[in-house]
């Protein structure tokens, strides 16, 4: 027979349970490039077409892969400008893990790659989520009414099984 101390244990992890906020969004992987990789492209805004069609955020990562001689290197924003020459001897695959939200610039400098088009300039978004810009918004008064529900639903159902095993 659960003891009143127990079950009131119990009531309180579900409870703080209810309101713990779990990030249900997974971290991306990239792959610099996709189908062409990391190499000097036919097009000189290649890359920067490639990060324009995608959302970076904290604790996504990027896979740059390449074939031949080619290295990434993460530079300034000047170095970028300029395609200044910077020591870099990172091989074929360098994963790179996003961990704050910013600006990056990237890199080859092997010869005159980066001139030709072999550089990346990305802007990662912070994790947090955005606010509800109307209500009218769907997505987002369904979770906020998750956000409220599930909780709810759950102390409710915590004190009812709590008062009844307390009357026995």
């Amino acid at each position: 027979m659960a003891t009143r101390a127990n079950l009131t244990a119990w009531l309180i992890v579900l409870i703080a349970a209810g309101f713990i906020e779990v990030d249900m969004a997974a971290a991306a992987t990239y792959t610099v490039g996709e189908e062409l990789g990391w190499t000097v492209p036919s097009n000189m805004s290649y890359y920067q077409s490639w990060a324009n069609s995608k959302s970076f955020m904290v604790g996504d990562k990027l896979s740059f892969n390449w074939t031949g001689t080619h290295n990434v290197a993460e530079v300034s924003k000047a170095e970028y400008d300029n395609c200044t020459q910077v020591i870099s001897d990172l091989g074929s695959p360098v994963d790179i893990q996003l961990l704050k939200g910013g600006s990056y610039h990237y890199i080859c400098t092997v010869n005159s790659n980066c001139e030709l088009g072999q550089k990346l300039s990305i802007t990662v978004g912070s994790s947090a989520p955005t606010p509800p810009t109307s209500p009218s918004n769907s997505a987002s008064s369904t979770a906020l009414a998750s956000s409220i529900l599930v909780p709810t639903f759950l102390t409710v159902t915590c004190l009812n099984l709590l008062c009844h095993y307390t009357r026995h």
